[in-house]
């Protein structure tokens, strides 16, 4: 008798920067979650998907769980914890550290609300002591009812491959939701979008980066298909924040368009010509039609 081919819906949660989508391009295999050491990097639910032999397991990545300070903040986190609810495991994703902040105690008070089977994963192991990572794993094993607790590196890929086993324990026999080399449901222009906003993230200074959002205006494959042509709007909140961005004579900007076509080239595996604009829309973030406009929709919440 064959196996049963599982399938289920996997969430990540855990505080901004604790390696959530660096963990989900890990086991996707192929960069689709944009990273960086900046809160707010992702905003969206960004939907992946693993196929193998046994199953399919499609993952959800949440904005990363902190108190509110304006609408976008809020909107972000009524996705993450309505999420906590509809999928059938849960990861939650923790540094190796012995210390529980007030971000993890408004996680654990989150969980401990739901039924899902969580796992715990602790991850960063490659930038501490054996004796860290057990520490670790004794000052959090009982503060939620967890499934397991895996000690893994996202970065270095040590132990990711037991994540997945793990998963698969936890996932009843279902139908495969997307073809078997479906790696995201994020259309394409969403992705051009976030490695933009990716980009501008990693160069610009602190402050800039929550106050951005980036629009692909057009996106449109030349006649022989060898080249695609890409205009895409970075729009912040403030005049002088469009000075930064643009930089010295256009600098900043130029930079940012270059490092982020080179990931587009390897994406769409075709050449990529980006025109980079920027635009001032002041206070957008507090804007329910300008949310709207980026792609943050109120109704999917």
């Amino acid at each position: 008798m064959a196996n049963e081919f599982k399938s289920g819906f996997v969430t990540f949660i855990g505080r901004p920067n604790v390696g959530k989508s660096t963990l989900m391009n890990r086991l996707i295999g192929q960069k689709i979650a944009i990273t960086s050491s900046k809160p707010q990097t992702t905003r969206n639910r960004i939907q992946t998907v693993y196929t193998d032999e046994r199953g399919q397991i499609i993952f959800l990545d949440t904005p990363g769980i902190n108190k509110a300070k304006n609408k976008l903040g809020n909107y972000m986190l009524q996705v993450a914890e309505r999420t906590l609810n509809e999928v059938d495991v849960v990861l939650w994703l923790v540094e190796p550290s012995t210390f529980i902040g007030g971000g993890e105690k408004y996680i654990i008070e989150q969980l401990s609300k739901i039924k899902t089977p969580i796992i715990l994963v602790i991850n960063k192991i490659d930038t501490v002591e054996e004796k860290d990572i057990l520490e670790a794993i004794d000052t959090y094993k009982d503060v939620c009812e967890f499934a397991e607790i895996i000690p893994v590196s996202a970065l270095k890929g040590k132990n990711t491959d037991d994540v997945i086993d793990s998963i698969y324990k936890y996932l009843d026999e279902g139908p495969m939701y997307f073809d078997e080399d479906t790696i995201t449901d994020q259309p394409e222009r969403q992705i051009c979008a976030e490695l933009i906003r990716e980009k501008a993230l990693r160069l610009l200074s602190q402050e800039i980066p929550h106050g951005i959002a980036v629009v692909i205006d057009a996106m449109k494959v030349r006649r022989h298909g060898h080249i695609v042509d890409i205009d895409a709007t970075i729009v912040c909140e403030r005049d002088s924040h469009k000075g930064i961005i643009i930089g010295k004579q256009g600098s900043m900007l130029k930079k940012i368009g270059t490092q982020a076509r080179i990931e587009m080239e390897n994406l769409l595996d075709m050449k990529v010509n980006l025109q980079l604009w920027v635009k001032v829309k002041k206070d957008w973030r507090d804007s329910d039609m300008l949310l709207k406009n980026y792609g943050y929709d109120k109704k999917e919440v």
